[in-house]
């Protein structure tokens, strides 16, 4: 038995605090423990009744004919401590904690953990486990492939109750409320080796613990029980009160997709998103190599509107290469639409093979990574019974061009949901929708399985030395020996050393306070210094103002065609080391332009991160320019995630900006911000 395994499957169990009315959590659990009664032993407990279920009840624990392995708690928050005691006096190994607002839960907890036992919730909405026949929760479960980790226990029985009406049933149920003890990461490892379980659904509203969790989500996917995540919070800031761009700009969501890009997991926006998703998972549908798709459709519109739905799914509707959309041409109508997407121009009216034909040539070829198959597909059956089942033969030969091909199929139909045709096309391995957006965004869903490469994380170097003092000019130092580029400069403090920097620099200069991380706000900077005697003016000034300090003076860089980035970095308390990269400049905040993975990433994906960017058309060359040098910005970002994820002191790492133009980069501000104790 797994250490959890007091929850999986228990000799015996009891409920204190049963109940016969319907009302009452009691109820709902004795009822449930009950159905299991001819695998385990079930103790009921109640003060008051004698009997209930015309099972006799014991008046308290002690009093039951056999200790218990698990007791789920249904009493007032005042007497859940004295059950525990008492629990935990005769050897009980678990407790499920149903009741909410427990005084002093957190220390109730540490005394479960400390007597050797273990607590799912408090404020759970139960556990349910459909091999062992474990029913400790409010409601009625069918027994499926489905597991349902949920930190909301209502939102976790809508996604059971979804999944019934589509005949998805549960494998097992735990909705771990307040997570006093047992964490959804501890759930999620137990489920690893649970057999009954093919995909998992998670719905978490905190991530403590994050990169724990996200280990255990991807060794359920290692182990072929893909999870999707449903979650919520996607306007709230992790750090409203952050120093620097880098923290303002990006949001614990960010953080959290960026999670699951590295652990190949899926983020529903909905509880039915998330059903959906988890159907096309069961279905056999292979997770796609690329986010290039093929659009099908026998109506223009249809087409149009699925391929503007893959696009703010993030899915690409590339132009087919021109040998396919010449062998789609001589095999389509005249006026059918052949380059993606492709109108299929009545073609499947006159004959239902053309729509296998056409998703055969442009599933055989290296165009796309998966198509979407959109619109009367399905309802042929229903209007004209005569091509029944002629078309369950083409639903069967389009799921048998997605596996041979191993690309996903997906189909929308405007056929009623249950119908033949459609069912057929879920039992052949092509998910059928009746919704467009349904089918798109299951096909994202698909793609988001397969991890970012840079899973394999590159080793931070454990050798990269933290700047030996705070301030602009050890900042750079220490990134310099990192690989990042900086213009030459030198450190003044007195007129004497400005005049001795002015001989060894060229102009124009830039002089700047290396004290402040935002320099320009407090006329801490100073540009376009023409010469020495401008720059000793500019010394005079700024020191007067701003006081004795580590001054900064550099050669400013005048080159042209170049694009201010800003590359950040900062550690999340739950995440760990985030990396993030933007449009920069003074105005970062207000372009609000910024791509976000977990530190450290390799040069590939930055450069993906890149791409990402509204200002990715810049960084290409816009109108003429010449293209900039992307391949040493990613550099740089690379580097700069490695440096963070090496310090568990920086708290925040900014390089902002960093002038990119067509002959490379140069970082010309930098600030770290450490722990107060580091």
């Amino acid at each position: 038995m797994t250490r959890l395994g007091v929850f999986r499957d228990p000799a015996s169990v009891a409920v204190v605090g049963a109940s016969g009315d319907r009302a009452k959590w009691g109820y709902w659990l004795a009822r449930g423990a009950l159905r299991g009664g001819h695998r385990r032993s079930v103790g009921l407990v109640n003060r008051r009744a004698a009997a209930l279920f015309d099972r006799p009840c014991a008046p308290e624990l002690a009093a039951l004919d056999e200790v218990p392995e698990l007791v789920a708690l249904c009493v007032p928050g005042p007497h859940v401590a004295g059950v525990v005691e008492q629990g935990l006096a005769l050897g009980v190994r678990g407790f499920l904690g149903i009741t909410a607002g427990i005084p002093g839960e957190r220390e109730l907890a540490a005394r479960i953990r400390a007597g050797g036992a273990r607590l799912v919730g408090a404020n759970s909405l139960g556990i349910y486990d459909g091999a062992a026949e474990l029913e400790l929760a409010w409601g009625r479960f069918t027994p499926g492939p489905l597991a349902i980790v949920s930190q909301s226990g209502q939102l976790g029985s809508e996604l059971a109750t979804l999944g019934a009406r589509v005949g998805l049933g549960v494998s097992r149920f735990v909705s771990i409320g307040n997570q006093s003890d047992v964490s959804a990461t501890e759930v999620l490892a137990d489920l690893a080796d649970h057999e009954p379980t093919r995909v998992v659904a998670l719905y978490l509203e905190s991530f403590d613990g994050a990169e724990g969790l996200f280990d255990a989500v991807a060794a359920l996917r290692a182990a072929g029980k893909p999870t999707v995540l449903l979650t919520v919070g996607a306007g709230e800031a992790s750090s409203r009160l952050a120093r620097s761009h880098t923290g303002s700009l990006t949001s614990r969501m960010d953080v959290v997709d960026a999670a699951c890009r590295r652990s190949g997991v899926p983020r529903a926006e909905s509880p039915a998103e998330l059903l959906d998703l988890a159907r096309a998972c069961l279905s056999g549908a292979a997770a796609p190599a690329g986010r290039r798709v093929a659009i099908i459709g026998d109506s223009g519109g249809q087409a149009g509107i699925a391929a503007d739905l893959a696009g703010a799914a993030g899915l690409a509707v590339p132009a087919f290469g021109a040998e396919l959309a010449r062998e789609l041409a001589r095999a389509l109508p005249p006026g059918a639409a052949t380059t993606n997407p492709v109108d299929l121009a009545g073609a499947g009216e006159r004959d239902l093979a053309s729509y296998a034909d056409t998703v055969a040539h442009v599933l055989a070829g290296g165009d796309v990574d998966a198509a979407v198959l959109t619109g009367y597909f399905g309802r042929y059956a229903e209007d004209v019974p005569g091509l029944a089942e002629r078309e369950r033969a083409v639903a069967r030969r389009l799921g048998a061009l997605a596996r041979e091909h191993g690309r996903p199929l997906l189909v929308h139909s405007m056929a009623e949901p249950g119908a033949a045709s459609v069912e057929a096309l879920w039992r052949a391995g092509a998910p059928a929708f009746g919704d467009i957006r349904s089918a798109v965004r299951a096909l994202a869903g698909l793609a988001a399985l397969r991890p970012l490469a840079s899973a394999q994380d590159p080793t931070p170097t454990s050798a990269a030395a933290l700047p030996k003092a705070p301030g602009y000019w050890a900042t750079r130092e220490a990134l310099r020996e990192q690989g990042v580029p900086f213009p030459p400069a030198e450190p003044v403090r007195t007129r004497a050393e400005l005049h001795a920097a002015t001989a060894v620099l060229r102009p124009p200069y830039v002089l700047k306070a290396g004290w402040l991380a935002h320099k320009t706000e407090a006329g801490g900077v100073a540009l376009d210094l023409a010469g020495q005697t401008e720059a000793l003016r500019a010394f005079d000034r700024m020191r007067a103002t701003l006081g004795e300090g580590e001054y900064v003076l550099e050669e400013q860089d005048r080159r042209p065609g170049v694009v201010e980035v800003l590359v950040g970095a900062r550690r999340d308390p739950g995440f760990g080391p985030v990396v993030v990269v933007g449009a920069g400049g003074t105005r970062a905040e207000v372009w609000a332009d910024t791509a976000v993975e977990l530190a450290p990433v390799d040069p590939a994906t930055a450069r993906e991160m890149l791409g990402r960017l509204r200002c990715a058309a810049l960084l290409a060359g816009w109108r003429g320019r010449p293209p900039t040098d992307r391949d040493a910005l990613a550099g740089v970002v690379a580097a700069v995630s490695r440096f963070v994820a090496a310090h568990e002191e920086i708290t925040e790492l900014e390089l902002n900006p960093v002038r990119v133009g067509p002959d490379g980069v140069l970082a010309v501000d930098a600030f770290i911000e450490r722990r107060d104790n580091a």
